[in-house]
């Protein structure tokens, strides 16, 4: 229900679009009838609402796992979801599969969005996302999928600890993180594709730490160390 509101919540000031996301999910609370149980909502695009979120719920916190933005990718190709192939399909919230421009995509390259390779696509989604979630702050808390793959036990009570529940249904929560999935843009991503990807979101990628920031040739770096005899 939020996952189909959030595009046309974006665009009203935060106060509105913070009484209508307590309004939808206090509703969908009373239907299930959890009124009296700590809510979690796992909506991706919230992270685009995220201020009016919080808005909306004082006491919430915010847990934002970022992975690296390559492995994503890897992930989002082989589910096709920004793919020309699944034009003709639609997701749980009636939104449509394929290469139109979402409502994240900047109004100005709108067209440039269905033009380029699924790889970019993939890529922009990412940057999007990520950029979105990182922007409320406050009361958000980082987390890194590769820590959590690394060491789950030391990750899990840290934010067990944070959040003020128990440990064992929070492991079960994270038991979908696999080492696997760690750094397999290595063999999945062909040369062209990785290249796709840093065109579209190297700079964040730099900024987290996932990538060094490509190296700038100068007319230096191309003369000859000593002149010709």
């Amino acid at each position: 229900m939020l996952k189909a509101a959030i595009p046309s919540l974006v665009n009203l000031p935060e106060q509105e679009q913070a009484c209508e996301i307590r309004r939808l999910l206090q509703r969908v609370r009373r239907l299930a009838f959890v009124q009296r149980l700590r809510g979690v909502e796992q909506t991706p695009e919230t992270g685009f609402v995220l201020p009016a979120a919080m808005r909306a719920f004082p006491s919430a916190v915010a847990v934002h796992v970022v992975r690296d933005g390559r492995d994503v990718v890897c992930s989002l190709l082989e589910r096709g979801w920004l793919s020309a192939r699944r034009s003709e399909e639609a997701d749980d919230a009636g939104q449509s599969y394929g290469v139109h421009p979402r409502f994240w995509v900047e109004p100005e390259r709108r067209e440039e969005f269905i033009r380029v390779s699924d790889a970019r696509r993939a890529a922009w989604a990412w940057r999007r996302y990520v950029t979105a979630a990182r922007a409320e702050g406050g009361r958000t808390v980082e987390l890194r999928y590769e820590e959590l793959v690394a060491d789950a036990d030391a990750v899990t009570a840290e934010l067990a600890r944070t959040l003020g529940v128990g440990e064992p249904e929070l492991a079960r929560a994270f038991a979908t993180a696999h080492t696997n999935s760690v750094g397999r843009w290595r063999r999945d991503l062909t040369p062209e594709q990785l290249a796709d990807v840093e065109t579209e979101a190297g700079a964040l990628l730099a900024e987290l730490g996932y990538a060094a920031p490509p190296r700038i040739t100068t007319l230096s770096d191309c003369a000859p160390r000593h002149a010709p005899p």
